[in-house]
Formats: structure tokens, sequence, C-alpha cells
């Protein structure tokens, strides 16, 4: 089953340390080689929102003011159930600390 894992970024967090950076280039590499991670990244904290109405698009430049969180990243994982699932985000924030995830299993 693959799950879209997103990263909630609150404005007001500490910028990482180089340390967080290591660990996470270790955690990133271990799923990487045993086919667990399928894509991982950094957002762009402003982002930009697409809004199709009628047959028209509307393009507004974030960031948004009424935002009190943003999508900080992203990972793409292919894990065998929900338990997995949970392993892999326990081990994620044990490197990154408090913090929030929101997970969507991805379909076909």
């Amino acid at each position: 089953m693959r799950y879209l894992m997103m990263t909630m970024r609150d404005d007001n967090e500490a910028t990482p340390d180089e340390k967080m950076f290591t660990e996470m280039g270790k955690f990133v590499a271990e799923l990487s080689a045993a086919g667990i991670l399928v894509a991982s990244g950094g957002l762009d904290p402003a982002g930009t929102q697409m809004t199709y109405e009628d047959g028209e698009i509307t393009v507004t430049d974030g960031p948004y003011a009424e935002a009190k969180e943003t999508v900080g990243g992203f990972a793409l994982v292919d894990l065998r159930d929900q338990d997995e699932l949970t392993e892999v985000a326990r081990r994620f924030f044990a490197i990154t600390g408090n913090g929030v995830s929101r997970v969507h299993q991805v379909f076909g």
C-alpha cells in the first residue's frame, strides 16, 4: 500500500539543524535501499493555489495570510500495512522531534 505522508510546518518553528539533516539523510537512504521510499522532497512554503470554476482557472500566489501551517515536505512510501506505516512515522519523529504529519493512502 502506498501512502503520502505530509509534514506540517508552523512558521514559528525553528530551522532544523545540521545534525537533523544528517540523521534524516541516513533515514532516507535506508528507506530508499529497502524499496520503501518512492519519492520525497521539501516544498516551497509560499505555494500556488489554482481554482477551477466554470471553465476558468484562477492562479493565486502564496503565502496565504489565513494559513496557520503549511506542508513543509512529503514522502511517498510503499508499505506492507498500517503497522509498518506507524513504525516509519515513529522513526521519522524520533529524528525531527514533535510535530504533525498528515497521511493519506494512495489508491491506484
